[in-house]
């Protein structure tokens, strides 16, 4: 079968921003299915490209405008849209190496046909709305992405049609599944955070991010040992003012103890231990002085992560991890929670903070639960289409380990002292990647790419322009 390539709709005029970028914004077309092109239903892409702006004391003879390769930008989530290219930490070291660099809105993020409960509305009830979220895992996002690369560079020379990628958690899985199935439409990946296990399913990369998550927590609390009774406290103020449902929330969520447990995910990140204890802190101010939570603290933790505006990272998360048939998320984060003694509040029949004594109650970490489509106003309207998704393995392969093993692209990753990718199984993907540099440190986290860019991409850099004795 032919590859398909993706239609351009239309491209703005350039225009400037600080920072001497010259951005233009992109507009494409694409089958929801790559597999039936010609009768499948269509997608719109959106995508911003930047270059560097120059202008030079005089003018150059020719007004061709010069054909720079191609870095996209592969966006973590998954879920997630793309920054506009002037926030993006790459212009700053990329731009300025003759790349064009392209920040592409994966089909259902951002701007590209993007995924809510009212739109997935229009496809149908739970089951057709299961079947199309089938089609937006990182195979059919690396077919679209080979699609736009190929109109793009349509008009260009052999040696500038392929182009570079650059993949930041799920965008560095997503490289995996490229570097497997489309070789071929690369130059070079660079990856962070993103090496993720290549035959590890749900259950066990969860085994292996909650032991990670756990030391997160002490590292929390004895950071704030303070906050080992406030967060008991909160979490028995939380029962009483809510009740079974749970404290409503300004856009139509719930606060139950099980939600408040899970802006455990900052502690991942650079900064977000400070920022649980924030909240922490807020909510005691707030039972101190009113005996209530005040609307501010309300949509702070309603706001923390994105469970309404982004529903493909909670719908798609477990599956993203699924590798291939036969394999089913079925709520995997929850299965191997109840497995450990840290997390009573995951069983139905947990008998609320008092039981615990002394012990603290541990926040999550990067897990999605079934509780998610309980409390959070968007997610609600989609319990059942996740139970849908939950339920299947019959995904196709997300990796050819052969295909890695014979690797011909140069690959350059960091791997990070991590709470969603563990490190450990990390390494044991770049050892079936042939050909792969990579560097490790246990003084980064996952987001170091925006949090601490100039400690990043510059050691990527190295490995790529430097040698190894």
């Amino acid at each position: 079968m032919a590859q398909v390539v993706a239609r351009l709709l239309s491209q703005s005029k350039p225009y400037l921003v600080p920072g001497k970028l010259l951005v233009k914004e992109l507009w494409f077309e694409v089958p929801l299915d790559h597999s039936k092109p010609e009768s499948s239903a269509k997608l719109k892409l959106f995508a911003r490209s930047a270059v560097k702006h120059e202008r030079p004391i005089v003018e150059p003879p020719s007004s061709e405008a010069e054909q720079r390769p191609y870095l996209v930008y592969l966006q973590g989530g998954p879920g997630m849209g793309t920054s506009a290219p002037q926030d993006s930490p790459l212009s700053k070291y990329m731009l300025d190496r003759g790349y064009e660099l392209l920040m592409l809105d994966q089909r259902g993020t951002g701007l590209s046909s993007t995924v809510s409960a009212n739109t997935l509305a229009t496809v149908g009830g739970p089951r057709e709305q299961a079947d199309y979220l089938k089609l937006f895992r990182a195979d059919t996002l690396v077919k679209d992405s080979e699609a736009v690369r190929l109109c793009l560079t349509e008009d260009y020379p052999p040696e500038k049609k392929k182009w570079s990628t650059f993949g930041q958690s799920f965008g560095g899985m997503m490289t995996l599944t490229y570097l497997s199935f489309a070789p071929q439409g690369l130059r070079e990946s660079f990856i962070t955070g993103g090496l993720a296990a290549l035959d590890k399913g749900p259950a066990d990369v969860y085994r292996a991010t909650y032991r990670r998550c756990i030391e997160r927590n002490r590292a929390y609390y004895a950071k704030f040992p303070d906050d080992v009774g406030a967060v008991k406290r909160i979490a028995e103020k939380i029962v009483e003012l809510g009740g079974e449902r749970g404290v409503p929330l300004p856009a139509g969520g719930f606060l139950t103890v099980r939600r408040l447990m899970t802006v455990g995910l900052n502690f991942g990140a650079h900064g977000g231990v400070d920022r649980v204890h924030g909240y922490i802190t807020r909510m005691q101010a707030d039972l101190d002085q009113f005996g209530e939570f005040t609307r501010y603290t309300l949509n702070e933790l309603e706001q923390d992560n994105q469970w309404d505006t982004a529903p493909i990272y909670t719908l798609l998360h477990e599956p993203c991890w699924c590798y291939g048939p036969g394999v089913a998320g079925r709520w995997a984060a929850e299965r191997v929670g109840q497995s450990l003694e840290e997390y009573p509040w995951l069983h139905a029949d947990w008998q609320g903070p008092a039981s615990l004594g002394e012990a603290p109650l541990f926040f999550s970490g990067e897990m999605i639960y079934p509780f998610h489509f309980d409390t959070c106003s968007e997610l609600v309207k989609l319990k059942e289409t996740a139970d849908i998704l939950a339920e299947f393995d019959e995904w196709p392969p997300l990796y050819d380990m052969q295909q890695l093993a014979k690797n011909e692209v140069p690959v350059y990753a960091a791997v990070y002292s991590d709470m969603y990718v563990d490190a450990e199984l990390s390494r044991v993907t770049a050892s079936r990647i042939r050909g792969i540099k990579t560097f490790e440190t246990n003084v980064l986290y996952h987001n170091a790419l925006r949090s601490n860019p100039d400690d990043v991409i510059p050691q990527l850099l190295k490995l790529r322009d430097d040698t190894i004795d």
